[in-house]
């Protein structure tokens, strides 16, 4: 996630960013501004997904490593259909990512 915020950065430091504990830790060591939520499997998962529910996220951008097993793949899997039920844009790996960001780069 990091590399890939890195890669991006002209674009999404404009962009307000949100993640979940580890992720937002190392994303602001890279120098960014990110609010911080609960590490994922402490319920960062659901508030981002509450995020989504009462609009406050545009996209979700939540890479995941699909052959890997996750003890708060439930979370997961609620973020995602919220995502799904809200209409919210959501990425899952860096090539789907790079598009959603394509599409924010034509609106911005």
């Amino acid at each position: 996630m990091v590399a890939f915020v890195l890669q991006n950065k002209a674009l999404l430091s404009r962009c307000s960013l949100i993640a979940t504990g580890t992720t937002g830790k190392h994303i602001a060591e890279s120098g960014f501004e990110v609010r911080r939520l609960l590490s994922g499997p402490m319920g960062g998962d659901a508030q981002i997904a509450a995020l989504v529910a009462t609009g406050e996220l545009d996209m979700v951008i939540f890479f995941r490593d699909p052959l890997g097993k996750h003890p708060h793949e439930p979370d997961v899997q609620m973020l995602m259909r919220v995502c799904d039920v809200h209409n919210v844009p959501l990425a899952t790996n860096p090539t789907a990512a790079a598009l959603l960001l394509q599409g924010l780069r034509a609106t911005c």
